[in-house]
This record gives C-alpha cells, sequence and structure tokens, in this order.
C-alpha cells in the first residue's frame, strides 16, 4: 500500500496503549513520524517506539500527565524539536470515572475535566502556531456524548460533549488557515480498560447493532483517513464509529 503520511509528523497524546498505539501503529505504518505521550508505563512506551522504528518510521515517547498544562505543552514542544514539524496532532487521553452524582467528588470532576478538556484545549493552543496548510488535528472523544445508556456516567458524557462544541467552534477558525480539526466517537473498543468479554462488556453489546464491540485498529484506519490530503472538505464534524451504538 501507498504511504499516504510520507514526510508528516504526528503526535498522539495517551498513544502508549489501547486506542492510542492502534493510531500511532497506523499512523507510523502510513509513513508519518509519530510523537507520543504516556503517564505512566515507560517499559511499555519504549517498546512501541522499537516496534515502530524496526519498520524504517522515527517515533519517540514523551512522559506526560494531561493534568498538568506545561507537560501537555512541552509535549508539543518535544514533537517540534526532534522532528521540526507538526501535521497532525490527535488528542486521544482521555478518562473515564463513573459515579452516581451523590458520590461525584469535586476532585473527580476536576479531574475528568482537566484531562478530557482542557488539556485537549491546552494541546491545540500550544500545536496550532507550528501548524501549516494542511494540517490536521483530530479529537477522540466518545459515543456517550450522543448516547448514556448507563448510571453514572453523566459527568463523563458532558466532558465528552464539551469536545464536540469545541470541534465545532475551532472550525471556524482554523478552516480559513487551510487546518482542519474533527471529533471521532468511539463506541465500546475492546482495550485494557474496556475488554470485549465479561459481565459489563455482554451488557453493552445488547446496545450495539452489530453485535460486537470494535477494535483499537478500526478506529486507527478513521484517523489516518481524516489525516489524509483527500479529507480536506471534513471540518467540524463529529464521527461516530460505533456498530450503530447510537443508532
Amino acid at each position: 500500500m501507498m504511504s499516504t503520511l510520507n514526510n508528516k509528523t504526528a503526535l498522539v497524546t495517551g498513544g502508549s496503549r489501547g486506542i492510542g498505539a492502534g493510531i500511532v501503529k497506523r499512523l507510523s505504518s502510513d509513513g508519518a513520524n509519530v510523537a507520543f505521550t504516556y503517564v505512566s508505563d515507560k517499559e511499555k512506551a519504549e517498546e512501541l517506539v522499537k516496534e515502530i522504528e524496526k519498520t524504517g518510521r522515527k517515533a519517540i515517547a514523551i512522559e506526560a500527565n494531561n493534568q498538568n498544562p506545561e507537560e501537555v505543552i512541552d509535549a508539543v514542544e518535544k514533537t517540534i524539536s526532534t522532528f521540526g514539524q507538526l501535521d497532525i496532532l490527535v488528542n486521544n487521553a482521555g478518562i473515564g470515572i463513573v459515579a452516581p452524582i451523590e458520590d461525584f467528588s469535586l476532585e473527580k470532576f476536576d479531574k475528568t475535566m482537566d484531562i478530557n478538556v482542557r488539556a485537549v484545549f491546552i494541546a491545540i493552543q500550544a500545536a496550532v502556531k507550528h501548524m501549516k496548510k494542511g494540517s490536521r488535528i483530530i479529537n477522540i472523544g466518545s459515543i456517550n456524548a450522543d448516547r448514556m445508556p448507563f448510571q453514572g456516567g453523566g459527568v463523563y458524557a458532558m466532558s465528552k460533549a464539551a469536545i464536540q462544541g469545541l470541534t465545532r467552534g475551532l472550525a471556524r477558525d482554523f478552516g480559513p488557515l487551510g487546518i482542519t480539526i474533527n471529533n471521532i466517537q468511539p463506541g465500546p473498543i475492546n482495550t485494557e480498560m474496556n475488554p470485549e468479554e465479561g459481565e459489563f462488556a455482554d451488557y453493552l453489546k445488547t446496545h450495539i447493532s452489530v453485535g460486537r464491540y470494535g477494535q483499537p485498529e478500526e478506529i486507527a484506519s478513521l484517523v489516518s483517513y481524516l489525516s489524509g490530503s483527500e479529507t480536506a472538505y471534513i471540518n467540524g464534524a463529529s464521527l461516530n464509529i460505533d456498530g450503530g451504538f447510537a443508532s
């Protein structure tokens, strides 16, 4: 397959595992050099770097906690200093805390908003000044912004709905610059945090019209498509990839 992202550089937040790792692998296989952030598992992050380097691509792992604004900004700057450019920003890092509203502490609320919303804003603000015409910003939201079928997920759903609004609003700012920003809304995806087997998974599958969880590679394929040159007319969109979860 022809590499579609040659000479591009991407930064993926939360890229050492799950959906993020799938995105890192796909973007690199499509030709991009990739920087990605991780929070704590340095060994897993370094393993992913080595895996990518074996294919002839370049990658760096950056330790960064998305709850810390300085570390988010530093991740953008390290990407620029290493590769000399930034063409694709994928805001993937996120957290999901589920609890009844009466038990949802302000600390949990602040952590959810800091990581799921504030860090996305900070990363975009830091990155866009380095981006040129044709660059792409892709946010990884959640189908729960449109549909929350279980109790205790209200704050999480709110945080992902905020990404919808931010994406639409910034599309107006960035469109005239030739930079697009879009929001991908995955349904249930098979990851360490949300495995496709188990009691909770069995419950969620009853809401998925195709009857199965998605795979990280399926999200990564949409990220790769939005990163390319053929999608310059897609801007400000929230795109569901959910197996019919919201249908």
